[in-house]
């Protein structure tokens, strides 16, 4: 079992075509924003090399850059560790997450058809199931596919790059709280389709803001329970 604590066999080796940095990069991403490597862990190159099945470099080159984007602290003498978010920063990015999401919400009631409709119809009947089998990392990817989706619906290419550049983030934020929001969140995203069905502007609105402003609240609240 290596130190940075993954679970044999959680990451499959990369394949050699391509930029192997940038596959590196991503499946280090991927790994930080699903907390399979967890905010503070020590990050050992060497480790993290031999169980994506590389060399050393192209893990450096993908901390550094993690580094520059934030996801990734490297201490002098020390090494690489996950970064951990404090308050603040989690406070202001999941505001601006509200503030793109309600909009979004507004052109999707405007924009959707039946077809849009019926698309995040299905992707509430999954997220049902992954909260009633209990499988968090499910749940976690079926949320962000139904927000991906208003965001589509929405028609607004800027909203949409703007969204994505924040994404991660949220489901970095997300994942600690999801099975405390668990069923209410799907609950929640049920009365938003009904809005966006309706093409009530106003309350999908309402309701996008109430929606992303529980996950905030319950980010912040994680450790009073």
């Amino acid at each position: 079992m290596l130190s940075t604590g993954l679970p044999h066999g959680a990451v499959p080796r990369l394949e050699r075509p391509g930029p192997l940095r940038d596959r590196v990069y991503e499946a280090l991403l991927e790994l930080i924003t699903t907390r399979a490597l967890q905010p503070g862990q020590h990050l050992v190159e060497s480790e993290l090399a031999g169980h994506l099945g590389v060399s050393r470099q192209p893990v450096r080159e993908a901390l550094q850059r993690l580094n520059t984007e934030g996801w990734v602290d490297l201490r002098p003498a020390q090494g690489a560790f996950v970064h951990e978010p404090t308050e603040e920063e989690a406070d202001q990015l999941l505001t601006v997450r509200t503030l793109l999401e309600a909009e979004a919400a507004r052109l999707a009631a405007s924009n959707a058809d039946s077809k849009g409709v019926q698309a995040l119809e299905e992707i509430l009947a999954e997220g049902l199931k992954a909260v009633e089998a209990d499988d968090v990392d499910a749940a976690v990817a079926l949320n962000a596919r139904f927000h991906a989706k208003v965001m589509e619906l929405a028609g607004n290419a800027v909203l949409a790059e703007l969204a994505a550049q924040v994404d991660r983030r949220v489901r970095w934020y997300y994942t600690p709280v999801a099975r405390q929001r668990g069923e209410q969140s799907w609950i929640e995203h049920r009365e938003l389709i009904a809005a966006i069905a309706a093409r009530d502007e106003q309350s999908a609105t309402r309701l996008m803001r109430e929606h992303t402003e529980h996950t905030r609240r319950s980010y912040h609240a994680r450790g009073d329970s």
